[in-house]
C-alpha cells in the first residue's frame, strides 16, 4: 500500500527575522544621475523577493553607526499542485519592503539632508509544468511575472539643491511602478514514507524588472538572478496530536545571489539552517491540514541573523 503524499499546495509566511550586515547609509547628493541610481537600487532589493525563498524571506538590515534599520523586507509564499492527477504547478510571493536612505543637498552655501522613507510591494506569480524524469524526481520549468510599486515620502524637502525639480518631486512624494518577466528551472524531489519525509529542491531563477508609468524622475530597472538549495526532513517525534503523529522538521537551504544581486547588500550567498515541529490536522475537518514553526539561523559573508518561519499545507 502507496504511503498518502501531504498536499503539495503549500503557503510559507516568515515572521520575524534579523540580519545584522556591518554596512551604513550615509547621506549622499542628491541629482538626477544619483536618483536613476537609486531607483535601479531599490528595484535590484525587489529582486530578493521575487520567488519563495526562506533565505531572504525576511530581512532587516540596520545601519551599525546608528543601531536604525534602513532595509526591512518580508514577505508570504507559498507553491505547489493544486490536483494530484495534474502535474500543473502554482506558486506567488508577496512582499513588502521598507527603504529609509537619506540624501544631501546643496545650494553652494549651505547644505541639508533629506529623510527619505521608501515603501515597496511586490508581487509575483509562477505557472510551471512538471515533467517525470525519475522515479519521485521531477524537472519543472517554471514561468514568472511580477508587479511591484514603490512610493517615496519625505520628512523634509528643500526647495533648492537639486538638480531638477522632478527630483524633489519624487522624493517628496513620488512614486515607481514596475514590471517584471522571467522564469525559473526546477529539480524537485519529493520521497514520502511513513517513517520520514524528504524534500530536495535545486532552483535557477531569472526575472528582469523595469519600471513603467513612473515619476518623470526615475525610471529603473534590474536583473534579478538566484541559484538556491532547499531540503527538509520529517519524522515523527513518537509523540501524536490531534490524533496523527507529531513530527519534527529539519531543514537546510542555501540561496546564491547572481547578477545585479550579487554583493548588493553586502553578501553573495545565505545559508539558512531551521528545526521546528509539524503538526498533522488531516484526521479532522479542517481546511489547514498540516501547520509547521521552524526557528532558522542565517549566515553568509558579512551577515548573521535568525527568522522565525510558520507554514501551512491545505
Amino acid at each position: 500500500m502507496d504511503y498518502p503524499r501531504p498536499p503539495r499546495l503549500v503557503a510559507c509566511t516568515l515572521c520575524i527575522a534579523c540580519v545584522l550586515a556591518p554596512a551604513s547609509s550615509p547621506a549622499q547628493g542628491v541629482s538626477d544621475a544619483d536618483l536613476q541610481k537609486r531607483a535601479n537600487a531599490i528595484l535590484t532589493l525587489m529582486g530578493f523577493s521575487l520567488v519563495p525563498d526562506v533565505t531572504t524571506g525576511a530581512l532587516s538590515l540596520s545601519d551599525q553607526g546608528a543601531g536604525n534599520p534602513y532595509f526591512r523586507q518580508t514577505s508570504i509564499a507559498g507553491g505547489g499542485n493544486p490536483r494530484k492527477d495534474l502535474p500543473l504547478y502554482l506558486e506567488g510571493t508577496l512582499a513588502y519592503g521598507r527603504y529609509d536612505p537619506t540624501f544631501a543637498v546643496s545650494d553652494g552655501q549651505a547644505s541639508a539632508s533629506i529623510s527619505v522613507k521608501w515603501n515597496s510591494v511586490l508581487g509575483t506569480g509562477g505557472v510551471g509544468w512538471g515533467f517525470p524524469i525519475a522515479r519521485e524526481l521531477v524537472l519543472r520549468p517554471i514561468f514568472n511575472f511580477s508587479l511591484g510599486r514603490v512610493e517615496s515620502g519625505a520628512t523634509t524637502t528643500p526647495t533648492q539643491g537639486a538638480s531638477s525639480r522632478e527630483v524633489l518631486d519624487f522624493l517628496g512624494n513620488g512614486r515607481l511602478n514596475a514590471f517584471g518577466l522571467g522564469g525559473s528551472l526546477m529539480l524537485d524531489y519529493e520521497r514520502y514514507r511513513p517513517e520520514n519525509e524528504v524534500d530536495f529542491e535545486l532552483r535557477y531563477s531569472y526575472i528582469n524588472l523595469q519600471s513603467f508609468d513612473s515619476s518623470q524622475a526615475v525610471e529603473g530597472h534590474s536583473n534579478a538572478q538566484t541559484f538556491s538549495l532547499w531540503s527538509r526532513y520529517r519524522a515523527p517525534t513518537g509523540f501524536s496530536a490531534l490524533e496523527r503523529p507529531l513530527r519534527y522538521v529539519l531543514e537546510y537551504a542555501y540561496t546564491s545571489f547572481l547578477s545585479d544581486l550579487q554583493g548588493v547588500l553586502g553578501f553573495d550567498d545565505v545559508h539558512s539552517l531551521g528545526a521546528g515541529l509539524e503538526l498533522d490536522s488531516s484526521n479532522h475537518d479542517v481546511f489547514v491540514t498540516r501547520t509547521r514553526l521552524l526557528v532558522r539561523y542565517k549566515i553568509g559573508n558579512n551577515v548573521t541573523g535568525w527568522a522565525v518561519g510558520l507554514g501551512f499545507s491545505f
